[in-house]
């Protein structure tokens, strides 16, 4: 029982969950449009499309931990499973055993979601394996891939791609503020390991202004589409997420403690997480 709450917290289940609930509510909301609910529900092809992302994503999340041991007994060392809990040698096993099911999966699909799903995997070793490590390319990596998981859907399902494509900028926007957070975050384990994150190369108060560059960008980008569609529902959205987005750069301003970066990071899945009940609304 222990092993399997340690693979859990291994493959980060709750955001699988949130992973799940975006897939599923863009379904419902975006695609369906608040119609035939349990039909979206019950809809085979939508429940492997979030299949297939959820084994991509969690085989990420064993990757990511295989290559940053060291750097995690640093920086958190409580949450360290691989070589505690789990064998290296397992958590390579569970890699490439949730990375094969999801070719297999998504090829019955359809070849566009599979090439989606294979790319994904290929960046996603890439990225725990050389580019984590490099400023911002890294971070942009992830978002990409969060972003990717409602591209997948635009891909398949074509009714309202358009407006599934905003919200997948919306999930790159977010992630990629999230991450560059993280790094901040994490700077003493980084450091000490050879990592050339942006923090550790321009220091953390440079930074801050580009998260706060990015912040204004994100909230102008996403408000300026709601105008651009003449989506007013949409437009309100955006404007009432804009807010607890204000308070997070507030919050960055005076930031200066671990403590302060990590509940920053927890105010960006917020964040995300009203963004995905948004959709009910638009």
């Amino acid at each position: 029982m222990l092993l399997v709450l340690k693979f859990l917290e291994l493959i980060r289940w709750k955001n699988l969950l949130i992973i799940v609930l975006t897939q599923y509510a863009a379904r419902i909301f975006l695609v369906g449009k608040g119609q035939a609910v349990m039909e979206a529900v019950l809809d085979e092809k939508q429940f492997l499309i979030t299949l297939c992302t959820v084994l991509v994503a969690a085989a990420g999340y064993i990757i990511n931990d295989y290559f940053d041991i060291k750097i995690d007994q640093v920086n958190k060392p409580e949450e360290v499973v691989i070589g505690r809990f789990i064998r290296r040698r397992h958590a390579m096993f569970a890699h490439q055993f949730l990375n094969i099911s999801a070719a297999v999966i998504s090829f019955t699909i359809s070849f566009k979601v599979f090439v989606i799903n294979v790319l994904a995997m290929t960046l996603l070793w890439v990225y725990a394996s050389v580019f984590k490590k490099k400023p911002f390319i890294g971070n942009f990596m992830v978002a990409g891939l969060t972003g990717a998981s409602l591209v997948v859907m635009a891909v398949y399902y074509t009714d309202n791609d358009l407006l599934i494509n905003i919200y997948a900028l919306f999930a790159f926007g977010i992630t990629l503020i999230r991450e560059i957070i993280k790094d901040i975050e994490d700077i003493r384990g980084d450091k000490k390991f050879g990592s050339t994150t942006l923090p550790i190369i321009w220091g953390i108060r440079r930074t801050k202004y580009l998260l706060f560059i990015f912040m204004f960008w994100f909230v102008t980008a996403v408000i300026s589409m709601g105008v651009a569609l003449q989506n007013k529902k949409l437009l309100i959205a955006f404007v009432l997420l804009g807010i607890p987005f204000f308070y997070m750069a507030y919050r960055l301003y005076f930031a200066d403690r671990k403590k302060h970066f990590a509940q920053l990071s927890f105010w960006s899945k917020v964040v995300m997480i009203l963004g995905i009940l948004s959709m009910m609304f638009v």
